[in-house]
């Protein structure tokens, strides 16, 4: 595969900045140093009060591809869609900017489109540590082909959510697909709200299974510490419900499924942080389980999960005992343990 810019076609990279100073020249580099060249990256300093706004200059100065853009700051939403006003690439990727990626990413991405014809290729990635990397096997491992999925097939893995991931970064987009597909400004979670209608118009998916992006885990990234922001999930998902309702109509229990184990999760969460600014929070989720109750007994297929569901129609915070329960059998080996993820120490 030749590289010429004017024969191949450019790939857009958006990378939103903001606090990554110690991160950012890592970013940058990997980007790069791609195998494949007619890039474009689109580096957008959302206000950030570090050295971060000077380290996208400098790249700027030092290499054509690289624009730099400087902005008041507004979230991660807002310099995306800023970025995304600049795409003159025919395909584009997201990139966060304390992650990472392999130098031969990019030309596997766009391979991949050219091949199947794909309107989003999503490539595998390692959760990303200190000290050593984590892969999720528990669906394919690294050395299995990739796999095509048509319109239905993935909007219903969408829901599920284990095989297809939400995120937005991690896979090269159709340019024209995500035209004035802005993300939801404001909120935490904002691919829960950005994937579904993205999706919806998509007419071949493909998973790539080799890891070839680094997702880093930080202990000061914003999924650490848990505050009220961290319930716009569930704001998503029941947003994504309505419309799933009038396209998807037959996936609806899949995703109420999701909705409960997501909303007892953050409820049980809150519940033991034991905060008073909580208490609306707790009661709102007490509220959604409690009125839809019939509709979600009749989406779990899994025994725990509705035992979850039964105990806290009794009291909610007994919801907590299947799970106690399921610890103890798992551990004493009468159940059978969740599969781990696989661990590589560097």
């Amino acid at each position: 595969m030749s590289y010429s810019k004017y024969t191949e076609p450019k790939v857009s990279i958006v990378v939103p900045v903001y606090k990554v100073e110690k991160y950012l020249e890592r970013c940058i580099d990997s980007i790069l140093n791609q195998t494949y060249k007619n890039l474009e990256v689109i580096l957008v300093d959302d206000g950030s009060p570090d050295r971060c706004g000077e380290i996208c200059d400098k790249y700027a100065q030092n290499d054509e591809r690289v624009k730099s853009y400087h902005k008041k700051n507004g979230g991660l939403s807002d310099a995306r869609n800023y970025g995304m006003k600049y795409i003159t690439g025919e395909y584009t990727l997201f990139l966060d900017s304390d992650d990472w990626i392999l130098k031969d990413c990019v030309e596997t991405l766009l391979k991949v489109a050219l091949k199947n014809r794909s309107d989003v290729v999503q490539i595998g990635f390692y959760y990303s540590f200190e000290n050593y990397v984590l892969y999720d096997n528990r669906y394919y491992k690294e050395i299995d082909e990739s796999i095509n999925l048509k319109n239905f097939e993935l909007m219903k893995e969408l829901v599920i959510n284990e095989r297809v991931k939400n995120f937005a970064w991690g896979k090269l987009y159709r340019t024209s697909l995500i035209k004035n597909k802005f993300f939801k400004k404001g909120v935490l979670f904002e691919d829960v709200f950005w994937a579904h209608d993205v999706m919806k118009n998509v007419k071949r998916y493909t998973i790539v299974h080799k890891p070839l992006w680094h997702y880093v885990q930080r202990e000061d990234s914003i999924v650490s510490t848990y505050s009220v922001r961290n319930l716009d999930i569930i704001k998503g998902l029941n947003e994504r419900y309505f419309f799933i309702e009038k396209f998807y109509p037959e996936l609806k229990t899949e995703l109420l499924k999701l909705i409960f184990k997501t909303s007892i999760l953050h409820y049980n969460i809150i519940t033991k942080l034991g905060k008073k600014e909580f208490s609306i929070y707790r009661q709102n989720i007490e509220k959604g389980i409690l009125n839809n109750y019939e509709d979600i007994y009749l989406s779990l297929d899994d025994i725990w999960l509705k035992a979850q569901l039964v105990m806290f129609k009794i009291n909610p915070k007994l919801n907590m005992l299947p799970i106690f329960l399921n610890k103890v059998l798992k551990k004493i080996g009468l159940l059978k343990k969740d599969q781990s993820l696989k661990r590589i120490d560097l």
